[in-house]
């Protein structure tokens, strides 16, 4: 069984990511693990982030693991990490739109993983 990696933050980047990797692993058979960072909302805890994705695992018939990002090695460390780890075929990260100046540049945690993984990675936008 292949290994997705999703990186998930709560945003609209993290959310289209999720949806991406939840349906390709649904057509594939894929089994993922999802790397979940705190939630940038005080009132939403970190236990609460990863019930919600375990619980929309389970409802869309997948299987995986969620296992929340906690620590000072970074969230690239931690995806990549876990690619390494659980020997995956695909790593899934969100994107976000960028002005022109901004397109010259990555954000870090984006560049990092695109530039260092040793499995394919997809990269997905928010919708408009």
């Amino acid at each position: 069984m292949s290994t997705i990696v999703v990186g998930y933050v709560v945003t609209a980047e993290g959310d289209a990511a999720w949806n991406w990797a939840v349906e390709h692993a649904r057509l594939t058979g894929s089994r993922i693990v999802a790397v979940a960072s705190s939630s940038p909302d005080p009132d939403v805890s970190s236990e609460a982030v990863v019930s919600q994705l375990e619980e929309a695992l389970t409802t869309a018939g997948v299987d995986g693991e969620v296992v929340h990002f906690i620590g000072t090695s970074g969230a690239p460390d931690s995806i990549l990490d876990n690619a390494q780890r659980h020997d995956a075929d695909l790593i899934v990260i969100g994107q976000r739109r960028r002005s022109p100046v901004g397109k010259i540049m990555l954000g870090s945690t984006s560049q990092r993983v695109l530039l260092e993984a040793d499995c394919p990675v997809v990269a997905v936008k928010a919708p408009r």
